[in-house]
């Protein structure tokens, strides 16, 4: 019997651009508008200094006007590369067009938020100046321009005429880029460090933003920025060359975090840093227990806290009822031991179950645990933790002779207090990568990810679900409790109010779950960037605190509808939540004649 019939995929249907426009026309008004809104940013927006960034100084771009020339100017490279000029085809070896597409949006949506701003801070259009107007139209001009631009991959045969909606979605979508030719190894490294300075100044500038105005525009235009980047194919043969040098690019990503607290002049940005990385190393812990082992863990915050706790009794503080001070390493061990063992204890008995069974009990574990450090007041318990007011007065640290609570002048550079803690918890951050990484790799992470993926079929096949759930869940916590022996010393103080379910201030469970989702499950970078992006967006926009956990749940239905994987994917995720052509069963085919090593049967 013949079966020819092929149930993949087939993208053959031509695609039309969403404005009808001769190419070679929407190209130079891409161009052009692109042009006429960089020329724009060095005239004057306002005419008054009340709106911060003032940008009422003519020749010399300040603020959010700053923002629009960057995306103009990304816009302007990856439009003139259409055109193959020498020297500027290396941007776009993936998508041409939609590249383009996306960075236009980025300057269309900055300069159109700036205007709106203005003139509604400052009282209507009528306080905008004529350079305003010039960047606003340039940008129009250029979106105009860019829609009109070719499509870069046809549609799909299944659907040959979507909806503008679909039409607008499939214009955003670009080819995977061609193999790089091999560099040589010097050229790749300096590539590879290229990178990574590039990302330090983005996310140094993103935590430097002194207004929530311009804080706003540079998400606005990271996103589209971002995203453009990633369909131009750049940020594919970026991740080629981290993977072939995988050592490098680690030294690379660390050496670049070690320069940002010298990047900082404002002692509470580098805060700011310090409470990510403390943050992204318990969502990382929590990584471990989700995104590897499958086990929904709901309390994960109080392994923190037990952590904090810990180490804040044994800190030497005047309100500790235990009265000792143990040196840090000490101290260190202490927080790690005490959440492995609430680990061990808690999941003992509760890793039997599984699912929503499994995350009711967890969040019970995070509530008692908040409660009990609230009984433990001398009152209705014994008095250890001082109740509701919690150990305050927490010493700062104190490492062979180098006092973390003073500033330090390194290589002409003043260090401030958080800047040294900032370093303190890098190097945990790398310690918790190492484990996190080798653990993933090795037969015990197989292992996880066989029970995540079908516990019953891992049971099967030999696999003793519940000891290595149960060492999943240790694993996790201790994670947990090294990092919060740091945030009890960055913070001076631990409360019970500290270590919730959920709240406008992180951390919680609900923080640090969003965080590795948002990031991607079972990676290393993603809970990384998922834990930044979920502190450092409420720490800058303070005025939407009270709608917080309204935006979390936005963001997470948009994410689950456009990129269930999560920012950053394995390569599993993405195979599992994204059509790729390729069938699930293999085509019954009959063998051809004359084909030896045929049973009887016909198998």
């Amino acid at each position: 019997m013949d079966k020819s019939n092929d149930t993949t995929k087939v993208s053959t249907a031509p695609a039309t651009p969403i404005i009808p426009l001769p190419q070679a026309a929407a190209r130079a008004l891409t161009v052009a508008g692109s042009a006429v809104a960089l020329i724009g940013t060095f005239l004057a927006w306002t005419w008054t200094d009340e709106f911060p960034g003032n940008l009422t100084v003519t020749g010399y771009p300040g603020g959010l006007q700053v923002l629009t020339l960057v995306g103009s100017v990304l816009t302007l490279l990856f439009a003139l590369s259409g055109y193959g000029i020498p020297g500027l085809r290396w941007l776009t070896p993936g998508g041409k067009n939609s590249p383009v597409l996306l960075a236009a949006l980025g300057v269309f949506g900055t300069t159109g938020y700036a205007m709106g701003a203005i003139s509604q801070e400052l009282g209507g259009l009528v306080n905008l100046e004529p350079g305003a107007w010039v960047s606003g139209i340039g940008a129009l001009v250029a979106l105009i321009g860019a829609l009109g631009l070719p499509v870069d991959q046809p549609y799909d045969a299944g659907d040959p005429t979507p909806n503008l909606w679909g039409r607008i979605r499939h214009s955003l979508t670009a080819p995977e880029p061609a193999r790089a030719k091999d560099l040589p190894s010097w050229a790749e490294i300096l590539i590879i460090a290229a990178g990574f300075g590039v990302g330090l100044y983005v996310f140094a500038y993103g935590i430097g933003t002194e207004y929530s105005e311009l804080f706003i525009g540079f998400l606005i235009l990271t996103a589209f920025g971002f995203t453009a980047v990633t369909r131009a194919g750049l940020l594919k043969r970026l991740s080629h060359l981290t993977a072939k040098h995988r050592n490098v690019a680690m030294a690379a990503a660390f050496v670049a975090a070690i320069c940002f607290p010298f990047t900082q002049t404002n002692d509470q940005f580098a805060l700011i840093g310090a409470n990510i990385l403390i943050f992204a190393t318990v969502a990382l812990g929590l990584n471990v227990v989700v995104g590897l082992a499958g086990l929904l863990d709901l309390g994960y915050v109080a392994f923190l806290g037990v952590g904090a706790y810990a180490a804040a009794l044994v800190s030497g503080s005047p309100q500790s009822s235990i009265g000792v001070e143990f040196p840090f390493w000490a101290a260190v061990l202490t927080g790690a031991a005490a959440s492995l063992i609430f680990g061990v204890v808690i999941g003992a008995p509760t890793l039997r179950l599984r699912g929503d069974y499994l995350a009711i009990v967890t969040l019970g574990f995070g509530e008692i645990f908040r409660i009990t450090m609230n009984n433990l007041n001398g009152n209705s318990g014994p008095d250890v933790t001082n109740g509701s007011n919690g150990i305050p007065n927490i010493p700062d640290l104190e490492i062979f002779g180098f006092n973390l609570g003073l500033p330090h002048d390194v290589l002409g550079t003043e260090l401030t207090r958080s800047g040294n803690y900032y370093l303190l918890m890098l190097l945990c951050t790398a310690i918790v990568v190492l484990v996190f990484r080798r653990s993933a790799e090795s037969r015990i992470g197989r292992a996880w990810v066989a029970i995540r993926e079908d516990e019953t079929a891992a049971t099967a096949m030999g696999i003793n679900g519940f000891r290595l759930k149960l060492l999943a869940f240790a694993l996790g916590a201790s994670l947990a409790g090294l990092a919060g022996t740091v945030q009890a010393h960055v913070s001076y103080s631990v409360t019970p109010e500290q270590y919730q379910f959920a709240g406008s201030v992180p951390p919680n469970s609900a923080f640090l779950l969003a965080a590795v989702i948002l990031g991607g499950m079972g990676t290393i970078s993603g809970p990384l960037i998922g834990a930044a992006l979920l502190y450092l967006i409420p720490a800058k926009l303070q005025f939407m605190a009270e709608y917080q956990l309204l935006l979390f749940g936005i963001a997470l239905m948009l994410l689950m509808r456009f990129r269930p994987e999560g920012l950053v994917a394995d390569r599993r995720k993405q195979l599992e939540f994204h059509e790729t052509g390729q069938l699930d069963v293999p085509e019954d085919k009959p063998l051809p004649e004359g084909a030896t090593g045929v049973a009887k049967a016909g198998a």
